[in-house]
């Protein structure tokens, strides 16, 4: 959720439009309910947390000069919230009994999102934080899962990027001790249940101490070399806000007072006037599963959906191409089907026009005969690359990116990890394009979606066992080596938030080219490449390029303008 695609739906909100005010609460209630919810962990006052903040972002949307910092506008004003809300109190919230009395944030994230395993057990570590890391938490949690960014943390907490980096830090060391906690208890070790032995169960300071204490001494508690744990941001990354709860309601008329009140208030308090008498008005039609009604109470009437990309398919090629003139998912042994004359893969929509750069962009294409070699590279001009990661960069999480400048080939290799996390793909982008970017052919000696397994179920995308990868709706499968040309300037970004994956970036030759894809079956590869190049401008374009510098290189568009 990025605040620069609301700009005119905060514009006209701003301006009074009612319906416009409907969609911006609607929109944003889901992050700011996770934010406090998992900073005060279900505490009994996140409702009045949550209301308060939205109070404020409504009583001062007139104010905000930007509608691109919404987001980190809002966060902001939500951690001053909970902040206050942790003045307010004396006690020591593990040790409150109204922190337990409300709904466990920790079960309601475990319980909505379905989480097993290992992202189970983050989500219950959560509980055996103090107060200051789990607001941290709160706001990391959403960076990794891909709803924030490090500036805005930082901004959000009021510190320096670099003091924000020391403190998810330390904030990560206490959150992996707490998992050890979660797993030691969850374990049959006769010893830790003696200490236990006279815990009430609820987490709180003195216990975390005294558990953790034994963990250390104790080679059962403590795991051992065999046991494998996944750290946590990979575990997080791209998992959804936990929905608002149903019937959750929100008054953004100062707290449900009438009109006439709210009113008599507005001098005092400095509420907006043009906002105020858009709260007054009837309500609108409300999508995304609640409704406003007059006086500004905001009901939730259903959970919103799920925005993780569904889990695996049935089939195991997972490029799937757009419903309109698409031709069907090939089946898993589709991939060796004969395609005679391998050639570029033409965007459905658009006819080539030669000679034209860009009119011919990837899409979704069919594998071609294993068994057929390529037709010969066309040797485009190669004067030398060079790369601001050096001679070879490895990109593993979001955010990694490279820059490339000069004339001649690249190689992008792939590594898919659905053992780790499968689900859908977020590709990687192309960005800030300065002359001409070809995807020139294919290589690695496999497509990525190629039958691994003797039953022609587990592929480089996954398999029953792991899940599989899913690629968004008319990608192109991707082979083991992509191989590209530049002739100008261009930034690689890693956009990993949802499945697991890494790319290898690095300058390449057309000889090295040529010696990968005509390496075949009687090689030991599982089949030849792919020649795409056809020596001229209407030569395909990758998908998901720009030659904009946008700020979330996660959200250039798939079919490419360039």
């Amino acid at each position: 959720m990025d605040g620069r695609q609301w700009r005119s739906t905060i514009a006209a909100a701003q301006a009074g439009d009612r319906r416009a005010l409907d969609e911006l609460v609607a929109g944003w209630l889901p992050l700011v309910y996770n934010i406090v919810g998992r900073a005060l962990n279900g505490h009994t006052d996140v409702d009045d947390v949550v209301q308060e903040t939205m109070l404020r972002a409504v009583d001062n949307l007139g104010s905000l000069r930007d509608p691109d910092s919404f987001r980190s506008w809002l966060v902001a004003i939500a951690m001053r919230q909970i902040r206050d809300h942790a003045r307010r109190r004396t006690t020591d919230r593990l040790d409150d009994p109204d922190a337990h009395a409300a709904a466990d944030f920790a079960g309601l994230t475990v319980l909505r999102l379905q989480l097993e395993g290992q992202r189970k057990e983050v989500a219950e570590a959560v509980r055996w934080l103090d107060d200051e890391d789990r607001q941290l938490l709160s706001l990391w949690w959403l960076e990794v899962a891909g709803d924030l960014t490090r500036r805005e943390l930082a901004a959000a907490v009021g510190i320096s990027r670099q003091h924000a980096a020391v403190r998810v830090q330390r904030m990560k060391a206490r959150l992996e001790t707490a998992r050890g906690i979660v797993r030691a208890l969850d374990s049959s070790c006769s010893d830790l249940r003696r200490v236990t032995a006279r815990w009430s169960g609820r987490p709180d300071s003195v216990w975390r101490k005294r558990i953790a204490r034994h963990i250390r001494g104790c080679a059962r508690c403590d795991g051992g070399p065999g046991e494998s744990v996944v750290p946590a941001e990979r575990l997080l990354v791209g998992l959804a806000l936990v929905p608002v709860p149903v019937g959750f309601t929100l008054s953004l008329a100062f707290g449900g007072k009438t009109a006439a009140a709210a009113t008599a208030a507005t001098a005092s308090v400095g509420w907006s006037a043009k906002v105020l008498g858009v709260l007054t008005k009837p309500a609108l039609a409300v999508t995304a599963g609640a409704t406003i009604v007059a006086g500004g109470a905001y009901v939730v009437t259903q959970p919103p959906g799920d925005r993780i990309p569904p889990a695996a398919p049935t089939a195991l090629s997972t490029a799937r191409a757009p419903v309109v003139a698409a031709p069907k998912t090939p089946a898993p042994t589709a991939s060796r089907s004969p395609s005679p004359t391998p050639s570029p893969s033409v965007s459905p929509s658009t006819s080539p026009k030669p000679g034209l750069y860009g009119t011919v962009v990837d899409a979704v294409d069919r594998a071609p005969d294993p068994d057929t070699p390529p037709a010969a590279l066309p040797r485009r001009p190669e004067s030398g690359l060079t790369g601001s990661g050096g001679p070879r960069t490895v990109m593993n999480h979001r955010g990694d990116r490279v820059t490339f400048t000069g004339e001649g080939y690249l190689l992008v290799r792939w590594q898919i990890s659905p053992q780790y996390r499968p689900g859908g793909l977020v590709m990687p982008s192309w960005t800030g394009l300065k002359g001409k970017l070809f995807h020139v052919a294919s290589g690695g000696g496999r497509r990525m979606d190629d039958p691994t397994s003797a039953d022609g179920e587990t592929s480089g995308m996954g398999g029953p066992a792991t899940g599989y990868t899913v690629l968004p709706d008319g990608t192109q499968q991707m082979w083991q080596n992509e191989y590209f040309h530049l002739d100008g300037t261009v930034t690689l970004t890693q956009n990993e938030r949802g499945a697991d994956y890494g790319i290898t970036v690095a300058p390449s030759t057309w000889a090295a080219v040529t010696e990968d894809i005509t390496h075949g079956p009687d090689s030991g590869a599982l089949r030849y490449g792919l020649v795409r190049d056809t020596g001229e401008d209407s030569a395909p374009v990758p998908q998901y390029v720009t030659r904009e510098e946008p700020q979330d290189a996660a959200k250039v568009p798939q079919r490419s303008r360039v």
